[in-house]
């Protein structure tokens, strides 16, 4: 663990906090280089059971980032992605692609968690880039984000998941 890692998964946490009060599910990222966040991101889209699985908090953050001019410049193995529950294989994707090399993660997603993939057998893509993972950094304040969403009736995004009755079988 970096010396900034808990001062930026708070960050990212301040982000899942936001979501939570708008009513969507409590994921929040940060995205830094050189120690500076330079993008941020939060869920979106899982207000009312709107079946929207693309608006993920780190999809939002990339996002973000290639809006910045100076994204194509820049040295990826310079930036860290923090994210307070495990990116799941399609962020995960996207953040290999991005030549992100360092993710840090508060809570595992034991239903669609991506970062323990074995990347050996993917195509090059994905395979040819070191990724160092990070997890369980400020987990217990992300895992109580995750339970009062899921203590929450009017929230009714994977309220019987698997994730969902992880989350409620978890002790602090």
């Amino acid at each position: 663990m970096a010396i900034n890692d808990i001062a930026f998964m708070k960050q990212a946490l301040k982000h899942a906090e936001t979501a939570l009060k708008r009513g969507d599910f409590p994921v929040g990222c940060v995205l830094t280089l050189n120690d500076q966040i330079i993008a941020t991101g939060e869920r979106t889209g899982t207000i009312d059971s709107i079946n929207n699985e693309l608006d993920h908090a780190e999809i939002n953050a990339l996002r973000q980032l290639n809006k910045r001019e100076f994204h194509k410049s820049i040295d990826t193995d310079c930036l860290t992605i923090y994210c307070t529950l495990e990116p799941c294989l399609m962020c995960f994707s996207a953040i290999m692609i991005h030549g992100i090399s360092r993710v840090v993660y508060a809570f595992e997603d034991v239903m669609g968690g991506g970062a323990g993939i074995d990347r050996s057998s993917l195509t090059p893509l994905y395979r040819n880039h070191h990724i160092e993972i990070v997890s369980g950094v400020c987990r217990t304040e992300s895992l109580r984000l995750f339970q009062t969403f899921f203590s929450d009736t009017k929230n009714s995004y994977l309220t019987d998941s698997f994730l969902a009755n992880h989350v409620r079988n978890q002790v602090i």
